[in-house]
């Protein structure tokens, strides 16, 4: 009878909280008769979005909304999202793509340099990379220009703030900004009459659990232009984008720009997304706040393709609540148990990329499609004397954006919105830009040391007119590293292709090595396209070369980067010395460091004799 009375017990209370439930829905369902269910997991209105559900009118029942529209948004996502996904939002608010924090760094570096005080774009405390406390402060209290270009022209590219005015580039604030993704007009657009058409909000009322790329553009389509690139799209001079017939490009992208057709990357025209590569926490974060993106960032191309010398590793499931069964459950095929999931460069395992019968393979998490990864390990191309510092996308990015003098005006007469603020306050902002280039790319090291491809970052040009009209800055290069120069900055453009850069390119041509549009005088290498700011210094690179001498005249803007130097330059211009008879990677002459004595011996000099 004991057992009987529990398990009557029981049912009362399933039956109480079915009906709960249900009471949830109706009020709601009146007005809303046809709005899309968010998921299974998500039927109950209220735990959401609050409101009373019993009430018989709108203004009651929406009174005690959160957001109103949006409970994902960071006022309210504490309440909302995370009532249910503490582990999720405790990463969100800490990810670089919610505090901004590198964004917000790297512009105090361009344009001012660093005060003393870390920003994020809300402030508060969170925990570095090794679980001690860091206390940053808000943008909104950073009064300078640099402060006020992130309020006014950054920061719409921020999970932090709504953006519902930008053609193909709007999105909501929060856990919706991904998750509830919006189409080009904002525009609702589902079965819902009440809300057909309304702006500023979500393309439907379901809920996506695996955004796709397009997703991934709304933000990523300015500066590095990386969404753009990747799936083949480039905006051109300002938009200005000449074609055949004069006419702009073919696809309208924001800020009226015209996009055209390029090569996609190899992974998009193979159908992968972003997502397929990027983890989870590449994008919410894993807990702890970086300062830089390339630090949160926790995968690269040698986890799937193995490096010159090491193959990719691999860890097999073994444990129930293993983070690769929780992270597929809404993929096509989820991990199973035994499974052997392939290791990011930071040691945690991807949750779609496994090793099986002697290869490895990457699910698409969307689609389910299985690809098989070559493993570069050991090939001749891979191995080559030198080439140890090289990052993979230095040979085989297709293209890599570069623009090339950015003039940037604040006019202080003029009012200017503050996205972070919520008003608009005095100062507005414009730009334009000089030239742009898509390939050859300079190259540099970076922030791990490795040799890579570097962009304009930023080639700012600063005009400040003051509220009288007079200009305080006119065409000014801002300091850093203590002295007046321009900077570039270290990246991967997203265009990847299975064809590299040949040798003879990178080698032969020093605008590879920095020295920009150039000629060749003897012993000297002089750039063509002069900085009008400067009549001594190429606006397309940062090194010059005067009767053998190698002199850098911009700077590499984040940690531990630099241009090449004097004697890097030059041993890499003196492979062309061997490349006209030993033109193929797989020479085996390439397999050691060069000796160029050798052309000394008998041999050499017979042939060169010729």
């Amino acid at each position: 009878m004991r057992f009987l009375a529990i398990i009557i017990s029981l049912l009362a209370f399933l039956l109480s909280a079915c009906t709960q439930k249900d009471q949830n829905r109706p009020g709601c369902g009146d007005c809303h008769t046809a709005l899309e269910h968010v998921s299974a997991a998500h039927d109950d209105c209220v735990t959401c979005h609050g409101g009373d559900p019993r009430a018989t009118d709108k203004k009651r029942a929406h009174a005690s909304l959160r957001g109103p529209a949006n409970p994902s948004a960071p006022g309210t996502w504490a309440d909302a999202c995370g009532r249910c996904h503490r582990y999720q939002l405790e990463r969100v608010t800490s990810t670089i793509m919610q505090t901004n924090a590198g964004m917000i760094r790297n512009i105090q570096l361009t344009w001012e340099g660093e005060d003393g005080r870390a920003y994020t774009a809300r402030g508060g405390k969170h925990f570095d990379a090794n679980g001690k406390p860091v206390e940053y402060a808000a943008v909104e209290d950073l009064d300078n220009l640099s402060g006020e270009l992130y309020r006014k022209f950054c920061s719409r590219c921020h999970i932090g703030s709504r953006n519902a005015e930008s053609y193909a580039s709007a999105h909501a604030s929060g856990c919706a900004a991904c998750h509830f993704p919006w189409n080009d007009t904002a525009t609702y657009e589902g079965r819902d009459t009440t809300m057909k058409g309304r702006g500023g909000h979500s393309d439907s009322h379901a809920m996506t659990a695996l955004p796709d790329t397009r997703v991934c553009s709304r933000c990523h389509n300015r500066s590095g232009r990386i969404a753009f690139s990747y799936q083949g799209l480039y905006d051109g001079n300002n938009g200005l984008v000449p074609t055949s017939g004069g006419e702009g490009g073919p696809v309208m992208a924001s800020g009226a720009r015209n996009l055209v057709h390029i090569a996609p990357d190899v992974h998009c025209a193979a159908g992968m997304e972003c997502i397929d590569c990027h983890t989870s926490r590449d994008v919410m974060g894993d807990g702890f706040a970086y300062r830089n993106m390339y630090l949160q960032t926790e995968i690269s191309c040698e986890d799937c393709h193995g490096s010159a010398g090491d193959v990719p590793r691999y860890r097999e499931i073994t444990r129930e609540n293993d983070e690769a069964l929780r992270e597929s459950k809404n993929y096509r095929q989820p991990a199973t148990s035994g499974m052997r999931m392939i290791q990011t460069a930071k040691g945690r395992s991807y949750s779609n990329v496994f090793y099986q019968a002697g290869a490895i393979w990457l699910q698409g998490k969307r689609s389910g499609k299985l690809y098989r990864s070559k493993v570069i390990t050991g090939t001749p191309e891979h191995t080559i004397a030198g080439h140890g510092r090289l990052e993979c996308h230095a040979c085989h990015s297709r293209t890599s954006v570069q623009c090339y003098g950015c003039h940037t005006s604040y006019d202080k007469g003029k009012p200017g919105m503050d996205f972070i603020r919520g008003e608009e306050t005095p100062g507005s902002f414009s730009e334009s830009e000089d030239y742009r280039m898509l390939y050859p790319f300079p190259l540099a090291l970076n922030q791990r040391g490795r040799i890579s491809p570097v962009t304009p970052g930023c080639q700012t040009f600063v005009t400040v007119a003051e509220q009288d009209g007079s200009r305080s800055k006119f065409e000014y290069i801002s300091k850093f590293r203590g002295k007046q120069q321009l900077r570039f900055a270290p990246f991967y453009s997203h265009n990847s292709g299975k064809k590299a850069v040949t040798c003879a390119e990178c080698h032969g041509n020093p605008a590879f090595l920095g020295f920009g549009q150039h000629v060749v005088e003897g012993n000297s290498i002089k750039g063509t396209l002069i900085c009008e700011r400067s009549d001594s210094k190429p606006l397309d690179g940062f090194l010059t070369m005067d009767k053998g001498r190698v002199k850098a005249y911009s700077a590499i803007t984040r940690e531990h980067s630099r241009p090449l130097n004097g004697s890097e330059v030059k041993r890499a211009l003196s492979v062309n010395l061997c490349l006209p008879c030993h033109s193929k990677a797989a020479d085996p002459i390439y397999r050691k460091g060069l000796n160029l004595r050798a052309l000394d011996d008998t041999l050499h000099r017979r042939l060169l004799s010729r």
